[in-house]
């Protein structure tokens, strides 16, 4: 039996306050992971950057939130998700405020760079979450979790007003401020997760790294990586892309598109929890081709020039494509935690950290396609190539493993 399983007693209140502090934490973290979404456009403005130059701007801090991950998680089950998630926020949080003081382009790519240790929070809490509940409940609770990418959503709604009456400066330093407090609460009403004190009180040896990234050797952990590559990577890049887009393709002000890419990041975030209450109760996989189907439809409908989809049908199917990816991405989580209870802190981190790739690969692929064709559908055309690829993948997998006799944990299937 896994040292998961073998919990130590909890308090009856205390899942649910590790998941619901974890969260709201977690909402936080991706708000500011996400600043330059908005904040992005005036520095465009002022520096004068191409498209390419932009999307290497909001995608750097996604670039570090994506490759601390697989570090994240690894330590987080070495030294406790409660201390490494508040050193985390602390060190994003003073990485944000000093943004406000960079003037030059390279000054700002580097802030990114530590803005972007927010992004990795999201391993951090998912191997701090999951060992407080059991198999049958995972799926919810990471859902739940990861619901907060709601944060996105935040600096699309807020970041404008603030922006427009204070300056960009301002949106770093308060977004720097409620981090560092939201730490300071999180360490001082939380407790370290079970798995972590049944460790600490047996003196169970931490793991070696050869051991730690053994499970990785499987390609079915690449597997997973690609899902989450296209559900949690193409929704990060359509959340920082979108502003941008609707701005240039349908001239929108910065304040409209805000508002309207939320209606996209919105859905993308909060029906992440419905997405693991279906994982939980109709299975990963069955979700997984439901995901998969719809977004390829999705995108390729999206992929047609886009002077001919109006607004309101761009919106519409947004808003399809937004929720469906919700969904995915609870799903995927769903698999680990089932076929991976010891490494859920490495696979998660690697799984975590090719979908915050993806969000940071994505934009600038966006901006080098835009300028190479002059095409804004492009990046709806890439996106369905990806996700085309990932559903033939999965149907061939699955096929595969059904000739072979091979059985799912049943909280997978």
């Amino acid at each position: 039996m896994s040292v998961i399983e073998k919990v130590p007693p909890m308090s009856a209140g205390e899942p649910a306050k590790a998941l619901w502090i974890s969260t709201v934490a977690f909402t936080l973290c991706f708000a500011v992971w996400t600043i330059f979404a908005i904040i992005g456009i005036r520095i465009k403005q002022e520096l004068n950057l191409n498209e390419a130059e932009f999307g290497l701007l909001i995608g750097t801090p996604v670039l570090t939130g994506s490759l601390v991950r697989i570090v994240l998680g690894i330590w987080t089950g070495r030294y406790g998700g409660r201390l490494v998630y508040t050193l985390t926020m602390l060190a994003a949080a003073v990485a944000t405020f000093l943004l406000s003081y960079a003037h030059t382009y390279t000054q700002m790519l580097i802030a990114g760079l530590g803005v972007g240790l927010a992004g990795g929070s999201f391993a951090v809490g998912v191997a701090y979450v999951s060992p407080f509940f059991p198999a049958e409940k995972q799926g919810t609770a990471l859902g739940i979790f990861g619901a907060g990418n709601v944060g996105a959503a935040v600096t699309k709604f807020a970041a404008p007003f603030v922006l427009l009456a204070w300056g960009w400066q301002a949106v770093a330093e308060i977004w720097a401020v409620c981090l560092a407090l939201m730490a300071i609460v999180f360490w001082f009403t939380t407790t370290d997760d079970p798995a972590f004190r049944l460790r600490r009180e047996r003196g169970v040896a931490s793991k070696s790294l050869a051991q730690e990234f053994a499970p990785l050797r499987n390609v079915q952990v690449w597997r997973f990586s690609l899902y989450y590559f296209f559900a949690f990577g193409g929704f990060v890049a359509l959340s920082l892309w979108l502003p941008r887009y609707l701005v240039g393709v349908y001239g929108f002000n910065l304040e409209t598109a805000g508002m309207v890419a939320a209606a996209y990041s919105i859905p993308g975030s909060i029906f992440r929890a419905f997405g693991g209450v279906l994982s939980d109760k109709k299975g990963a996989r069955s979700v997984m081709y439901a995901m998969l189907a719809v977004s390829a439809v999705a995108t390729l409908i999206l992929s047609l020039p886009a002077t001919t989809i109006t607004p309101v049908i761009f919106i519409v199917v947004i808003f399809v494509l937004g929720f469906f990816m919700s969904l995915g991405k609870a799903a995927v989580f769903k698999h680990i935690p089932a076929y991976y209870p010891e490494s859920v802190g490495a696979v998660g981190g690697i799984v975590g950290m090719m979908g915050g790739l993806g969000g940071f690969i994505l934009p600038i692929a966006f901006g080098l396609l835009k300028d190479m064709t002059g095409l804004w559908s492009s990046c709806f055309l890439l996106l369905f190539a990806i996700v085309a690829i990932s559903l033939v993948w999965m149907h061939l997998s699955v096929k595969q493993l059904s000739r072979q006799g091979h059985s799912a944990p049943v909280a997978a299937t």
